[in-house]
């Protein structure tokens, strides 16, 4: 405002020749924001002439006045000389005229009046409507208008989409507001069908978003108002449209064919009046009208869009339910006010959030606009169809029954979080319904199980940590009573060296590595006090019986146990016996039991003939109770000496036999392999905790036998396959 004469400027506005008159509503354009300014202005008498511009001017002059009428609204001055006149002038300027600048700011002047009647609260002495309503008398005489509008979304020129944007949003706004419950619906319909929904997504995946931030978040939020307000909406099967809508779901699973060509009588009367009627469209009772309680008429309107759209694959869908027995049957309508209520959760409809999302925009940077903005949401009916067909495809891939309805809706709730919450602001819906119909059913299950777990976490931390800490102590325990159940059982190790004598003659043998010269068989005895082994040219079929075995050795002499074996799980190595990779025969893995022979001793406690053999890290080389381990000077005095020297034929074999002769000396297993089954076995044990499964519950009635399985046809090579891997 400084050097410049206010008086000079109005007057000049007035002024005979255009280009005078163009230059001063420039300059106005860019000072009349000032409310002082704008309170000077007004004094000196150039409202006026201003409006005499708007009305009458033409080019840039005319861009300018209108770009300079807005300004002076958005500071709530200027409300007295606005008139139906001014309104059908750029009414018409918006459908007819062609400049973007004027475009923008005739946009502009329409937004603001529109939105004036809820933002202002001061009181005019003008008589003239403000809102929707005032706009109403200009489109009927030009009904293009809200095509234009729409249209203009798509404009390249970013302030004309922000300016048509805000005009639609106030106009939705308004309506949804002020409009009767019968005229507003009617509105927004028009507006998607001139394809507003499809140009806003874009708009949303675009680069522009730094342009057009506070008008699409605008719309967001206008978007949670409607699904709000047709959610509370209450199904009443006495309105038409409500009856309406009822009556084309019915129609659209073609029941005339089954009444075709009926005559009167008992039968066309029995298949008229079919007591399932709305129960073979997936209601609960033939009452369907209280189903919809949750939903509301947002309900409704997604499963009549879906059975509108997609008519054939409906009836498809129904003809093969009806093959199936009742108990079996996908319940489609419940399944669709379930996928909607998901949706709507998953989006927190409830929550309108917009003031807090604009005081974040500003706070954070461009490449947290993934946080702000969920174009998805505006692809309301296409979710919902994705989602209903993924509602179809788990109750058929898991073999559901009408009972487990609630655990379908929770796989496909916990789906529909995944995908929509992993989707990127710019991912296409193709690629949203995509994976939607991809995901693997038993990942969602994983996934639902950890979020199960978190969820419990997050109530019962503590008792949850006292619970895992008493699982892995009993799989614990119970892993180490079945290591040593395998070493109890047996097992054939190759020998690449055979050699009988005093083991202070170990360490001066050459194990000669590939070379396989014989087998060993070892075993624990059953009092788990002595291994038991001897030595074959060949591996019989039979194995050997305990009493047979000739030599010994005991445990209580045992001081270490070293080997080569990697503490990290090996490439295709899993826990299932079925799909074992047997090592080469040139490998060197071998499991070495030291010794101190502090007492006297007989050949049988001798064994392998390599003293140098490979060991583990300081972890790894465990040592018992032993006097060494008590008595310093007693390890100085006596030389620990390798007693027995097993090469594992397996990498399961090598963990089963490492870890269960560390647990038989009281250390704990060091392989992966069998971490990896003491994690199992505890995670199973807390998801059955978290589950609450009691044995009264699922087991049989009280005084009620349970059937032993029969092992006929079985032999002595059956496994069971834990973890199913």
């Amino acid at each position: 405002m400084d050097g410049l004469d206010v008086a000079e400027l109005v007057e000049s506005l007035g002024n005979d020749e255009d280009a005078v008159r163009k230059m001063a509503a420039f300059k106005l354009q860019s000072n009349i924001g000032d409310p002082s300014f704008a309170d000077v202005f007004i004094a000196e008498g150039g409202l006026n002439k201003l409006r005499y511009l708007v009305l009458h001017a033409s080019g840039n002059t005319l861009a300018y006045s209108l770009t300079a009428f807005s300004r002076l609204l958005e500071v709530d001055q200027g409300w007295d000389h606005i008139n139906r006149d001014v309104v059908e002038r750029v009414v018409e300027l918006v459908v007819t005229h062609p400049l973007v600048n004027i475009l923008r700011g005739s946009m502009a002047v329409l937004g603001a009046i529109v939105a004036h009647q809820r933002s202002s609260d001061t009181q005019s002495n003008h008589t003239e409507p403000f809102g929707f309503r005032a706009l109403k008398p200009a489109i009927a005489a030009y009904p293009h208008f809200l095509e234009k509008l729409v249209g203009s979304l798509s404009a390249a020129d970013h302030a004309l989409c922000a300016n048509a944007l805000q005009l639609i949003n106030a106009l939705m706004r308004d309506a949804i507001t002020n409009d009767g419950e019968a005229e507003w619906p009617k509105f927004i319909k028009k507006l998607h069908e001139l394809g507003v929904i499809n140009a806003v997504y874009g708009l949303m995946q675009s680069n522009a978003l730094q342009d057009l931030a506070n008008p699409l978040l605008e719309f967001q939020a206008l978007s949670k108002v409607l699904l709000r307000k047709w959610r509370d909406v209450v199904v009443d099967l006495h309105k038409p449209e409500h009856r309406r809508a009822l009556k084309g779901i019915h129609l659209a699973n073609n029941p005339g064919k089954s009444s075709e060509a009926m005559e009167d009588g008992e039968e066309g009367k029995e298949k008229k009046h079919n007591p399932e009627k709305w129960r073979r469209l997936g209601f609960e009772t033939e009452n369907p009208g209280w189903e919809f309680e949750e939903s509301g008429y947002l309900g409704m309107m997604d499963l009549a869009g879906y059975v509108g759209k997609h008519e054939h694959a409906f009836q498809r869908l129904l003809l093969e339910q009806s093959t199936l027995p009742p108990r079996t049957r996908c319940p489609i309508a419940r399944a669709s006010l379930a996928v909607t209520s998901i949706l709507y959760d998953h989006f927190d409809v409830d929550r309108s959030d917009i003031e807090d999302a604009k005081s974040y925009l500003v706070l954070e940077t461009r490449s947290n606009y993934d946080k702000i903005f969920k174009p998805l949401i505006l692809q309301w009916s296409r979710l919902h169809l994705a989602g209903l067909q993924a509602f179809f495809r788990l109750w058929k891939v898991t073999g559901a029954e009408r009972e487990d309805f609630l655990k379908i809706v929770d796989l496909v709730r916990v789906l529909l979080d995944v995908v929509i919450y992993g989707a990127k602001r710019e991912t296409n819906i193709e690629e949203v319904e995509e994976r939607i119909q991809e995901y693997d059913c038993q990942r969602l299950r994983q996934i639902q199980m950890e979020r199960f777990q978190l969820a419990y976490e997050d109530s019962w931390g503590h008792h949850l940590r006292q619970i895992r800490d008493e699982l892995n102590h009993e799989a614990l325990t119970f892993m180490k009573e079945q290591r040593i159940r395998c070493l109890l059982h047996g097992a054939w190790f190759a020998n690449t060296q055979s050699f009988k004598g005093d083991p202070s003659r170990v360490a001066q043998q050459d194990v000669k590595s590939g070379q396989t010269t014989s087998f060993r068989y070892v075993k624990l005895s059953h009092n788990r006090r002595y291994l038991h082994y001897e030595d074959f040219d060949v591996k019989r079929d039979q194995e050997p019986e305990l009493d047979s075995l000739k030599e010994k050795l005991d445990i209580s002499l045992v001081s270490s146990v070293a080997s080569n074996i990697s503490t990290t799980t090996p490439t295709s190595t899993h826990s299932s016996a079925s799909t074992l990779k047997h090592l080469p025969q040139s490998s060197t893995t071998k499991i070495t039991i030291h010794g101190y022979l502090s007492k006297p001793t007989s050949s049988h406690h001798s064994s392998s003939r390599n003293g140098n053999h490979p060991r583990l890290n300081s972890k790894s080389n465990t040592t018992n109770n032993s006097s060494n381990a008590h008595h310093p000077r007693a390890e100085q005095q006596q030389t620990e000496v390798p007693l027995l020297t097993l090469h594992p034929s397996s990498h399961s074999v090598a963990s089963e036999w490492l870890d269960g002769l560390l647990m038989l000396l009281g250390q704990q297993p060091l392989t992966s392999e069998t971490r990896k089954l003491t994690n199992l076995v505890a995670d199973y044990g807390l998801k059955i905790r978290l589950l609450n499964v009691r044995l009264d519950e699922v087991g049989p009635e009280a005084g009620e036998e349970l059937e032993v399985p029969s092992r006929e046809g079985l032999d002595e090579e059956f496994f069971y396959d834990m973890g199913g891997s």
